[in-house]
């Protein structure tokens, strides 16, 4: 327990919340959830009222992602820093999809066309976020932290099959260039 929380305390040393009982909230919240890794917040936070106010934090427009993960990104630099030798940054993008009837909540991941009853094609919408995620890591496979994170969603589709058509002739150009030069030598 100890451990748990001078953890969360480097990790909550660059967060600055405008609001002192949002950055109250923060820590239990993230006290709560180190406590039950892996659980969904319901479990974590174990009651109905710590569940409630979970929810209520991370719906406050006043709290922002980039706040919430300052003191991570300034935690992450510090370790960064005091490693002698490579680092690797791996990098990853993560939809996660959610079912619903109404698209403008959450947003659109891509759209496309399924076979429906009697064989004919029906379209659907696949709801949810993307995320791309930088992690630092050392050669020995030490996870020092996020070095960045983006999250977004695709409101239009226009174009996308011409883009990809002309990242797909870019790619093979490039393939073709080194396999050319590397012939060469």
């Amino acid at each position: 327990m100890l451990a748990a929380k001078s953890w969360i305390d480097e990790e909550l040393a660059g967060c600055q919340f405008r609001d002192m009982r949002l950055g109250k909230r923060f820590r239990k919240l993230l006290e709560q959830l180190s406590e039950g890794t892996g659980e969904s917040i319901p479990l974590a936070c174990q009651d109905w009222a710590n569940t409630k106010a979970a929810y209520r934090f991370l719906s406050n427009e006043r709290v922002k992602e980039d706040t919430i993960l300052a003191g991570h990104f300034q935690s992450t630099r510090k370790r960064f820093a005091a490693i002698n030798g490579p680092v690797l940054i791996l990098h990853d993008t993560t939809e996660f999809t959610y079912s619903r009837n109404d698209t403008e909540p959450i947003g659109i991941l891509h759209k496309g066309l399924t076979r429906g009853p009697g064989g004919r094609q029906q379209p659907y919408t696949v709801c949810g976020i993307s995320m791309h995620s930088s992690l630092a890591v050392t050669i020995d496979g030490l996870p020092l932290g996020l070095a960045a994170v983006k999250f977004w969603t695709r409101s239009k589709f226009k174009g996308t099959k011409a883009l990809k058509r002309k990242s797909i002739r870019r790619a093979f150009r490039l393939k073709r260039r080194k396999a050319f030069v590397g012939w060469k030598t």
